[in-house]
């Protein structure tokens, strides 16, 4: 198993597509691929204000809020209210959405997948074993935490919002946690 630490500090806050905030890209694929050519994508954005989302045909997304709380009103007059307990929420990036956030600013967690290539499924996972089964898989500290892989290593330590990534996670059995974390499998079709 080959794993790579991504340091949130290390992070470089770039403009949202739409122009109305930024993000910090935790992970892309391709290497370097920007926003209109990635096959995948891994992102925190801090939102301040309320504004439309950026569309992106041809991608499916999921949004995780860590802090505050959001609601996203869709074009079909759908909407969901999401904040730190709710469930990850997917959606199409091809469908209009507006981002509303309620009572301050709302830090959240984007995945984002060409849906003809990838599928991801992200979930929350707390103080317990975490088995990685994505093509690749990563691992975001909500708050430090310490990782054993099944190698029976010391363990790795995560500060708040480091990313740990797993290159090779069939060769796992299995890791544990103590801590808060957000759990993201890529799997390619």
């Amino acid at each position: 198993m080959t794993t790579t630490i991504l340091r949130a500090a290390d992070r470089i806050a770039t403009p949202w597509k739409n122009g109305g905030g930024i993000t910090r890209e935790i992970a892309v694929w391709p290497p370097g691929a920007g926003l209109d050519h990635f096959d995948w994508r891994i992102s925190m954005a801090e939102v301040r204000e309320p504004g439309p989302f950026s569309l992106f045909p041809d991608v499916d997304r999921c949004l995780t809020v860590i802090e505050g709380y959001l609601c996203l009103n869709f074009s079909d007059e759908t909407s969901v209210a999401l904040d730190a307990r709710s469930e990850p929420w997917t959606f199409p990036g091809d469908r209009a959405c507006h981002g509303l956030p309620i009572g301050g600013p709302v830090l959240d967690l984007n995945v984002m997948w060409r849906r003809s290539l990838y599928r991801s499924q992200v979930q929350r996972v707390t103080n317990r074993s975490w088995h990685p089964t994505g093509s690749i898989s990563l691992l975001i500290a909500l708050s430090p935490l310490t990782i054993i892989d099944d190698r029976a290593s010391d363990g790795t330590r995560l500060g708040s919002l480091d990313g740990w990534v797993c290159h090779d996670p069939s060769t796992s059995t299995g890791l544990a946690i103590d801590g808060p974390a957000l759990g993201i499998d890529i799997l390619a079709l």
